[in-house]
């Protein structure tokens, strides 16, 4: 999905289950939330003090966050790495990085980037490749790409950035699934290109997403000013302690990427035993694309299944993963009574 053009369109997002009970009054309850591509088993919490919620974030666990993401995410210091409240706050001070001139945005995408680009002053054109995107001064991809899973080598984006580079122009690299894609792909250990931006997602992957932390990776230069920008406090107490025992918890980062796949694999085959189309995504969602995706979002829907469509794709749906074996039964049952509707 891509914006119209102005800063303030609406746009729709996963999760909204208040707009799945608007939609469906009489779906069963509690509603399973397949929408989003956040993974349903969160990292477990750490038991906070009460006086990290009363007094100001310290400088040092900020530092102390900055380098385990740094190991994390392959940034070659913590000078590289920016904390912020979630990589959504970032997005329009990133694009405000170069002058206000030609964004391209690389479709279909995540709607947001082209919601920033406005933002910072920019005008937008949307880009099929990366063959495509002309002389613009700012060009905005996601790696995985949202919503379905396309890949991007570190080769082919470097040779972006470095003709980007030759017109002072900045290419924004969100790698929001990243961790959930296969490993080498990530660009945060590139950064001696200065004029390369990497944005990291933490609540996806951990499961955390109302935590809001997400980094920015840039060259030292680049960084000090994403910082500035953000000003002092920009992350919370308890979300730079979560955060920084989250990162270094390799074991569980470990199995938790063994799951993700098996959970992935699992979700296939639940699709294409009722003949449904996937044409991409990662580890935490599948795309599947089908003339039938909106009768089966109106069966899933009436079942208490949310599940994520897009109004300018109507033959997509996209598909999180459930939590536990009683949502996937539940998943399983109302895709075998789809299927037999179907046939009926």
């Amino acid at each position: 999905m891509i914006l119209t053009g102005r800063a303030d369109d609406p746009v729709a997002h996963g999760g909204d289950l208040a707009a799945a009970r608007r939609l469906f009054p009489d779906a069963p309850e509690p509603f399973l939330d397949l929408s989003t591509g956040i993974n349903p088993n969160p990292y477990p919490l750490p038991r906070f003090s009460a006086g990290l919620y009363a007094r100001l974030p310290n400088p040092s666990a900020v530092a102390t966050l900055a380098a385990a993401a740094a190991r994390a995410y392959g940034a070659p210091s913590a000078d590289h790495v920016v904390a912020a409240p979630g990589t959504q706050i970032l997005l329009p001070i990133v694009a405000s990085l170069v002058p206000a001139g030609r964004a391209v945005i690389l479709a279909p995408g995540y709607p947001e980037h082209a919601r920033a680009a406005v933002w910072a002053g920019h005008t937008f054109t949307a880009a099929r490749s990366i063959e495509n995107c002309g002389d613009a001064a700012l060009i905005i991809l996601s790696n995985p790409n949202n919503p379905d899973g396309r890949l991007f080598t570190r080769g082919a984006l470097g040779g972006l950035a470095a003709d980007l580079r030759r017109r002072h122009g900045l290419l924004v690299i969100d790698e929001a699934f990243m961790d959930a894609a296969p490993a080498g792909l990530s660009f945060g250990g590139d950064l001696a290109i200065d004029n390369v931006v990497v944005l990291r997602s933490f609540g996806k992957f951990f499961g955390l997403a109302g935590v809001r932390l997400g980094f920015a990776l840039a060259a030292p230069a680049v960084a000090a000013r994403i910082r500035a920008a953000l000003g002092p406090w920009a992350v919370s107490g308890p979300a730079l302690a979560v955060g920084a025992k989250a990162l270094t918890d390799t074991a569980w980062i470990a199995r938790t990427r063994k799951r993700l796949e098996a959970s992935a694999t699992r979700l296939d085959a639940t699709l294409t035993a009722v003949n449904l189309d996937i044409v991409g995504g990662t580890s935490l969602f599948r795309l599947l694309r089908t003339p039938a995706a909106q009768a089966l979002f109106l069966h899933l829907g009436r079942a208490g299944i949310w599940v994520r469509a897009f109004p300018d794709q109507v033959q997509w749906l996209r598909f999180g993963l459930p939590a536990n074996e009683r949502e996937w039964r539940r998943l399983n049952k109302a895709m075998v009574s789809f299927r037999g509707t179907a046939t009926a």
